[in-house]
This record gives structure tokens, sequence and C-alpha cells, in this order.
């Protein structure tokens, strides 16, 4: 009982042999979350950021010594999360990084219709083919910062909800709705939306020197390959000009740039 005569509820210890540790395990592919239509958070950060923009924590598991510091979790299974413990050496095991936090939050998979994306005021942003999850998280991070309207992630790319990119976007893929799209249906629905197809590309017009679209889809590409791989066409090309002698910014750099200039350009008309 608790100081007001409550029963506290009592988290549920699994063994390191529990079926439920090899589900949360197979969240760690696209296969099994969508399945289980869920996704394994890990870390107080990132659980407080999913919280802050209205995802439920379902289930949460931890080290009994990391939830003994956070009383703030420790009181979810009040509202229906169910919370189990775990030692140590079974938390490793759930865990996916190099120093496991002892937390880690199991919440419902966000999805949004990309059409309805493409619907929605403001730039557009498009991963053709970004396939590290650093820079695709990043870029989602970006897109949230400049006020992108939605973020499409191109298939055959990084997911938009494999742990590192969830990590590397810091909270936004969970405020800016993302959804994962195929390079036919995008050309179709691009232009149903009257979008306007601009892609970095090391041969396009120089960012500064020609006019930025009002209702754009913004492409990156590939770290290496760039857009012209997974893109079929493109309306206009933009590339950002330097002066040092590096052959190219990466594909997080590059993206952020033209997305703050895309921002500049939606404020000022």
């Amino acid at each position: 009982m608790d100081s007001g005569g409550n029963v506290r509820a009592v988290p549920t210890e699994l063994s390191p042999h529990n079926p439920r540790i090899e589900r949360v395990r197979d969240l760690r592919t696209p296969r099994g979350r969508s399945e289980h239509g869920c996704l394994a958070i890990e870390g107080p950060t990132l659980i407080a950021e999913a919280q802050r923009s209205g995802l439920a924590v379902r289930e949460l598991y931890a080290v009994a010594a990391a939830l003994a510091e956070r009383r703030d979790l420790a009181e979810l299974e009040r509202t229906g999360t169910t919370i189990f413990i775990l030692t140590e050496r079974a938390f490793e095991r759930v865990s996916d990084v190099e120093t496991p936090t002892g937390l880690l939050a199991v919440v419902d998979l966000p999805s949004a219709d990309p059409a309805a994306i493409l619907a929605r005021p403001g730039t557009v942003l498009l991963l053709a083919g970004v396939s590290d999850p650093g820079n695709a998280g990043t870029l989602v991070r970006s897109a949230e910062a400049f006020g992108a309207a939605g973020v499409l992630f191109g298939k055959g790319g990084a997911d938009p909800y494999a742990p590192k990119v969830v990590r590397a976007a810091m909270g936004s893929i969970f405020r800016l709705p993302v959804a994962t799209v195929e390079a036919a249906w995008l050309l179709d629905a691009v232009a149903a939306a009257r979008r306007t197809i601009v892609a970095a590309d090391i041969d396009g017009e120089e960012l500064g020197k020609t006019a930025l679209p009002a209702h754009a889809l913004l492409a990156i590409g590939n770290e290496r390959r760039g857009v012209r791989e997974w893109l079929p066409r493109w309306d206009l090309a933009l590339r950002i000009p330097q002066s040092g002698s590096a052959e190219s910014l990466n594909a997080a750099v590059a993206g952020s740039v033209l997305l703050y200039e895309f921002s500049r350009a939606g404020s000022a008309s």
C-alpha cells in the first residue's frame, strides 16, 4: 500500500527466457513492427518525447534500479501500462544500444496516409533512397524544425521506425507525419496534389539564383548515388554552392540547408 492506503501494483518479473522478450526483440525489424503494430523505444529521453507527443506507453520493460530512479514511469501502471522487471542480462537481450539504459517502452506504431501528407500545406520532404539511418533521422528532425508538412520515405531506403532512425530524429518522428512510398505511386500522387518535384542534384541550378516553388516535394537522394536511381523524374534540380574542395555535402546536411531555404521562402511569400 501507499501512504494513502491504496494498493500499489507490483510489476511483473520476467525470466531471461520469457517469450515476451523475443517479441520485443522482434520489434527491431520492419516485419515485426508491422505484424505487432508496435514500436520499441529505449531510454528516458525518447520515452518522454513519445509521451509528450501523445503516444501511450503500452508496456514498459525495466531494470529494477532504473525504474526506482524514475517514479513517474513506475506510476504508469496505474493508467493501464503493464510493467515488466528484467534482470540486467535479460534487458541486454531487448536493448539494441551499446550501453543499455534499463528502460524500454512499447508504443503503438504511428501511421499516416501518404496522400494526406501530400495534401498538407508546406514543403514535403522525400527521402529518395536515403539509406543511412542517422541521416534519415536527422532529416526528419530538420523537417520538423523548419516547418515541413511531413516526410515520405522511399521504399528500399531507411525504415522510418528503425531504432537508429528513431534515436536520430529525437522525438520528431512522433510528431511529424511520415509514410513509406513507392516511386511509381508517388509520381501520380504528386501530380494529383499539384506539387512541384524539386531534387537535390549536383548538376542542378544553383541555390539562391532560382525562385523556390511554394508547394514543393523536396527530394533528397542516396548518400552516394543521389536521387537518380530512385526518382524517375523531377521538375527542378538544385545544387548548394560550395567554396571548399569537398566533393559534396552529406544527405543530412544538404537536406537541412534546403529545408531551411524553403522555410525562408515560404515565410517571405
